[in-house]
């Protein structure tokens, strides 16, 4: 990434940077960390394995490494962060945004962080303990509690002298809030308003109620309606409805992809402080325990299979055509259980809806079941010639095809109510279920079937 040198794509630029590290030319190194911007930086730390990340990371311009920080996944930052002084680390966060110090001073002992606040200016420092002073999942953690605001009863001209004089307008700032004199929020006026309407008027004739968030909103729910009304912007109030900030686009991409990021890991069983170059061991023991939590319910399917050792032991047939039985509803049961959990996180499933959606996935369930039954049951037939195997097979596809589907619905709602996360352990929940209801119904049936 020398002056001059482009590249089609993200995977070319990485290249470029490993064959610099390689080669141990640091010069080069730093020229190609060079005026990039500090969210590029903080992901290229994140492309590589500890001992090449660190050369990295002594590339990064000294004015940008408090925005990288903000910007990395917190391993990385505790990592680089663990052995820093108070001297260090108030100097990395000089000319950050209360936002960007809160992200940073996350991650520090209470000591280094009291001293750092000491060092902050005031209005910074006042932020940074009001966004500290919430829980990690509310909308005050963050939010940005710097706001444009003015009181009501003034002119328009004197609003935009004002804005004008303390430069105040910045990418961020969508509308200007209108507050009284306890800064309770009466209402915004856009930048259009105030640039168009007559110079004279008073911002009460203009202004207009605005949508607001709770400042103890869960943010999920709140990033989902944004998103659902496709605001960009929106002031955020505490209960009494005083002003305390604003939530903009760049905080809503920021959480959902972190709930994105998240929903995936615990869908694949993995935590949330595992990344792609985490350490061996970290990866090994995050994924350790849901791996032995799955075996645990393999060993439950194998003993429902112990169960039918008389039939497996006459029909050979059967021990081969298992895992389509299983492999089939759980697929059909997987399907169903991301739509739901995809639709749990927009936050489209609530109330009486949740009937209609049980009833839907039943019937794509018997739908799916029955043409994919006489499927499997066609094959089976030209495979072994006996009509009873095609039977039995045929009939426990659809019956755990059918109940896959149900099962998909019924687990997250479940673990939902149980306020457990049902990413984190759906998918070990449902496997279980498919498999032992795939297996009991296809042995079942044999038995009744093919024995007697």
């Amino acid at each position: 990434m020398h002056e001059g040198t482009q590249f089609s794509s993200a995977e070319q630029q990485l290249v470029y940077l490993q064959a610099l590290i390689e080669a141990e030319d640091h010069s080069g190194l730093s020229r190609a960390l060079a005026d990039k911007e500090s969210a590029d930086l903080a992901r290229w730390l994140e492309s590589f394995p500890a001992n090449q990340r660190h050369q990295i990371w002594l590339a990064v311009p000294d004015s940008q490494l408090g925005e990288v920080l903000a910007e990395v996944a917190e391993d990385i930052r505790t990592e680089y962060m663990t052995d820093m002084s108070v001297a260090d680390v108030t100097e990395i966060v000089k000319g950050l945004d209360a936002q960007e110090v809160a992200e940073v001073l996350d991650v520090v002992e209470d000591h280094l962080k009291t001293e750092v606040y000491e060092s902050l200016d005031e209005i910074i420092r006042s932020q940074v303990e009001v966004l500290q002073a919430y829980d990690e999942d509310t909308v005050g953690r963050y939010m940005d509690p710097e706001t444009v605001n003015v009181k009501q009863g003034v002119s328009l001209e004197a609003v935009q002298r004002f804005v004008r004089i303390h430069k105040l307008l910045d990418d961020e700032s969508q509308e200007i809030m209108v507050t009284d004199k306890d800064k309770r929020l009466l209402g915004t006026i856009t930048l259009i308003d105030l640039v168009k309407q007559n110079q004279d008027s008073l911002v009460d004739e203009f202004m207009y109620k605005a949508f607001t968030l709770n400042d103890n909103m869960k943010v999920n729910d709140a990033a989902s309606v944004l998103r659902a009304r496709e605001l960009y912007f929106a002031p955020v109030t505490n209960a009494e409805g005083v002003l305390v900030g604003q939530l903009n686009i760049a905080d809503i991409i920021e959480i959902t992809q972190d709930d994105s990021d998240m929903t995936l890991k615990h869908m694949s069983g993995v935590s949330d402080e595992e990344e792609l170059f985490s350490p061996i061991l970290q990866s090994a023991k995050s994924r350790g325990i849901w791996l032995g939590i799955n075996l645990a319910t393999a060993f439950l399917a194998a003993a429902v299979i112990g169960q039918f050792e008389a039939v497996l032991e006459q029909v050979v047939a059967l021990a081969v055509l298992m895992p389509v039985v299983a492999s089939m509803g759980g697929i059909a049961g997987s399907q169903t259980l991301t739509v739901v959990i995809r639709g749990m996180a927009l936050g489209q499933i609530a109330g009486n809806n949740k009937v209609w959606l049980f009833n839907k996935e039943l019937w794509v369930g018997l739908t799916n079941g029955v043409i994919w039954a006489l499927v499997v049951g066609l094959i089976s037939h030209l495979w072994f010639g006996d009509p009873k195997i095609s039977l039995v097979i045929s009939i426990a596809i659809l019956v755990n095809m059918t109940l896959a589907n149900l099962a998909g619905i019924a687990i997250p709602l479940m673990l939902k109510k149980l306020k457990i996360d049902p990413a984190l352990s759906g998918a070990v929940i449902l496997t279980t279920v498919t498999d032992v209801a795939g297996f009991l119904s296809f042995l079942g049936l044999a038995t009744l079937i093919i024995l007697h």
